[in-house]
Parts: structure tokens; sequence; C-alpha cells
């Protein structure tokens, strides 16, 4: 069987740090939490594990908002923490990702403490600090994904800055190569301690574009549809190439591209949208720069029928067919999880989640390049309806309480087992997002036990999916086919080709050698 890079047909399993394992009872996940579960994820058979910020922060986005990229948060624990977590992860044979966040910081990191002082100190123009307009109103009509402008006045410097998300996670202008040699320090101390790659947030929000700053234009096919379009103005204008998706973020890509290979084998995983992701994607991966994208092809919030997976996978495998340049997911921390949101989109009953949940895991891991999978999805955890508003914590569900309810509704904590005090995540009177009750029937440690659990079931197909050469040793499949309920297609490898038929009616799939 022909090598690939590892990276090219990996199962890589996503944690929610502070939702994952709690170690000393105070609510929150934490860094020793997690490696006392990472013998249960390697159990499942995947590859590698991508573990969200866990950096020092205010956590006012919840890590996504760094004040020190090289330390980390005293909640969630240690760089000794870090390093034990390292050393069991590649014991048990598993790589390890950090979540990176390259486009903005927080409004406590001391780059920007320093840089809102005045137009003059060493940092000045490490952020997009730009003239208001004539009549004091911002430079474009850019606005940000959280609500409201993409512009804040800073009444010190007399200028606005700009920040694509919440106001207190200013932008890096990326046109400053000394904000990218930064960054680029920031790989080397963790490559240092270990780590196997990075998952990079959001790079398609970079800015690295210099004066004039363009508006963006409007969105003629705008329609108002399901949350979260309907609640913000944001969707209705076109940004790529103005607002977002700049070329001149490319130079940041190839900037960390050329560190990640002073490692050797280490993987570049950049997150991406944008009015062509596709586009977007195939200029983020071309020579030289990141090795694969992780876009929302397949994480409409609203989810997609037979018909609209199709579409979404066809799209993509005519773009990166014979390379493992994309990773697919059907679930993160930033969607409404895929055993709540496809249900309804495939038209089935809720009696029916916990096949179409194992159907969805067969099926994304048999597309090319890698896979990621959500914490809880290996137990076809549902979304939490019912958290009440003064218990929210997401800024954007903040925003839009009670019509939108944001990504709490995904994060809550992890349950293990059903019958002890939180689901045994934490011991401590009250956890950060409430448990769900109706998980402690799919513990995670209780499922891991049963034969025919989704875990089992899935473990076992993810060993089978290994030994199979048109899964590992090419990255080239047919084009999606099959009746309008079900997709058909075959993967193809020198040594093998697999008929790969799942039927959204009975739930069921089934491999054929042709």
């Amino acid at each position: 069987m022909a090598a690939l890079q590892w990276w090219e047909t990996a199962i890589i399993y996503q944690i929610y740090p502070r939702s994952y394992q709690d170690s000393n009872d105070d609510g929150i996940g934490d860094l020793p939490g997690i490696t006392s579960r990472l013998e249960y994820i390697a159990k499942l058979g995947v590859d590698a594990i991508w573990i969200s910020p866990f950096f020092k922060s205010p956590q006012k986005d919840f890590g996504y908002d760094v004040s020190d990229y090289c330390d980390i948060n005293p909640e969630y624990g240690t760089l000794t923490d870090f390093d034990q977590l390292m050393a069991r992860a590649h014991e048990l044979g598993l790589k390890v990702m950090l979540d990176i966040v390259p486009a903005h910081c927080s409004d406590q990191h001391e780059w920007f403490i320093e840089s809102s002082q005045s137009r003059d100190n060493d940092k000045a123009d490490w952020f997009h600090w730009v003239e208001p307009m004539a009549d004091g109103s911002p430079p474009t009509n850019w606005l940000s994904f959280f609500g409201g402008q993409a512009w804040t006045w800073e009444p010190r410097r007399q200028q606005y800055y700009l920040h694509n998300f919440l106001k207190s996670q200013p932008n890096l202008n990326h046109a400053n190569p000394a904000v990218r040699e930064a960054l680029m320090d920031v790989a080397r101390f963790w490559f240092d301690r270990g780590v196997d790659g990075f998952r990079l947030d959001a790079v398609h929000t970079i800015n690295a574009d210099t004066e004039p700053y363009r508006n963006n234009h409007a969105n003629p096919e705008f329609k108002p549809g399901p949350m979260p379009q309907q609640q913000q103005p944001f969707f209705r204008q076109l940004h790529d190439s103005a607002q977002l998706n700049q070329p001149a973020i490319q130079a940041f890509s190839e900037s960390f591209r050329a560190v990640a290979d002073e490692y050797g084998d280490r993987y570049l995983m950049g997150e991406l949208h944008g009015d062509d992701p596709i586009k977007a994607s195939q200029e983020f991966t071309a020579e030289g720069r990141l090795h694969a994208t992780y876009n929302f092809n397949l994480l409409q919030w609203e989810g997609l029928d037979v018909a609209g997976l199709k579409t979404a996978i066809n799209k993509a495998i005519e773009a990166f067919n014979g390379t493992g340049r994309l990773s697919f997911a059907f679930s993160n921390h930033d969607v409404p999880r895929s055993a709540t949101r496809q249900l309804g989109a495939l038209g089935l009953k809720e009696d029916q989640q916990r096949a179409m949940q194992l159907l969805l895991l067969k099926l994304e891991t048999c597309l090319i390049g890698s896979t990621c999978i959500y914490q809880g999805e290996e137990l076809a955890l549902q979304d939490v309806q019912d958290i009440p508003v003064e218990q929210m914590q997401d800024p954007w569900g903040i925003e839009f309480a009670p019509v939108f309810l944001g990504r709490d509704t995904c994060r809550t904590p992890m349950v293990w087992k059903g019958d002890t005090s939180n689901g045994g995540f934490s011991k401590a009177n009250s956890t950060w997002l409430p448990i769900d009750k109706r998980h402690l029937q799919r513990a995670a440690l209780d499922e891991a036990e049963k034969p025919d659990s989704i875990y089992n079931e899935f473990a076992g197909f993810l060993k089978w999916r290994k030994d199979q050469a048109a899964f590992m040793s090419a990255n080239t499949m047919s084009e999606l086919t099959g009746g309008p309920n079900t997709i058909e297609f075959d993967r193809i490898s020198a040594q093998q080709t697999l008929r790969c038929s799942f039927d959204f009616t009975s739930l069921t799939a089934t491999f054929k050698e042709a």
C-alpha cells in the first residue's frame, strides 16, 4: 500500500477544552482532564486531536481572543500540563494539532495595549488604524460577524481600528512583516514542544491590504432565511477581496508554511469561508501555502438534504480530486450538532437520529482528504435547545437572544458516566454551561462498554477503513451519484476500487469491491 502523508487521510478529533473534562472541579474543562481521556479517544481509532484554544485569554470569545500565544490560560492548566498531554498523546499514537488564531488577538494582548496608546510607539502599526471619514464616520461599510460595525473608535489615537468579530478582538495588520514574524515565532514555540500541526482559525479574515480600504458590495442574491442569516446585516454584503479573502493574505500562508517545513512532517489546515469558498480553498492551498483547508461545505446552519449533500461534496471533489488538500466536517464548535441539524434537513424522525449519525460519520470518513470529528459526534449527542438566557455564555448568542441562541447549544460539557454527578464531567456545584440531561443516556464511557453503540460501531469501521487501499493509498474518487435518497461513489486506488453506497431511507452503508 503506497504511503501518503499522515494528514492526507487523517481522522481528526476536535476537542473543545472548556467542555471536555474538568480535573480540578471548578466546572471548567482543562488540559489534565483531556489527558485523562486520551485513551478513550485513541480506542476510537482516530489519528489526531485538534484542541480549540487554551492560550491566555480574557475568555470574551472563549480562547479565540488571545492575550498571550505562548502560555496557558490558568483555568486550563500550565505548560507542564500541556507537555504531559503531548507525551501521553504521542505514546498512544495520536498526533496533536493546536488551534491558532492568526487574524486577530485580544485587546488585552500587550501588542494592542502598546499600539493603542499613541501613533509613534514600536507597535503603532501592528493593527489596522484608519482615519475617520470627513463626517467622522468609519472608513468603510464593513460589518462584524457578531453584529454592528467592524470599526471601533479609539480616542487616544483619534482613529478607528478594525475588528471582524468582537471589538475586543482587534485585527492584526498583516501588511506589517513584523506581525508575520511574531506569529512565525509563535509557531516555532509550539513546534519546539512537539506539536504536529495547526488548525488556523478564520484565515480568510486576516487583513493584509493597505489603504485605501474599499467598501463591500451588496449581495444581490441575499435572501432572508434561517438563523443566523436573518439576524444579521453581515450576510447582505459580498466580502471577498475587500474585507475578506484578500490576496495579500497569502504572504502569511507562505511564511507559516516555510516555518512548518523547517520541522518536517507538520500539518497546516486553514479554516475559511467566503463568497466562493472553493476558489478561496484553491488559493490557500496553492504550492508553498497551507496543506489543506477546512471550510463550511457541510456545515450549513440549517443542514443539507441528500441533494444538497451531493452538490456540496461534488463541488469540492471537482476542485480537489486526487489530493488531500481538503478536510470535511459535519460538526464543530460553531454550528449546531449534526445529530440535530441534519435530522430535519433529511426529513428523519428522532428515533432515527443514532442511525443517521453513524451513517454521516461513515460518509464523511469515506471522502478524499482528512475528516474532522467534533467531540460527541461518536455518541450522537444532540444540540441543547433549552439553555436559559441568563446562563448563556456565547457573545454571539447573547447579542441576539432569545431569537437566536448562538453557539452554546453545541458546546455544553461532555458526559462520561450517566449515574454520576454532572455526568462525570465535574464534581463542581455548577458547570460553566449546564449539562444536558438527555446526554446522560449516551455518556461516553457507558457507550464505550456497549458492543452495539455508535462509538464501537464507528471504531470498528475506522479499523476496517485503515485496511482499505482505496481510502489509504490514494485520494481519488468518482462523482457522487445515486437516486433521490442515496449517495454512491467509487474510491479508487491502483490496488482497489471500492463502491461506497449510502442509503438515507434505510440509513445503511454498503461497500463492494469493483
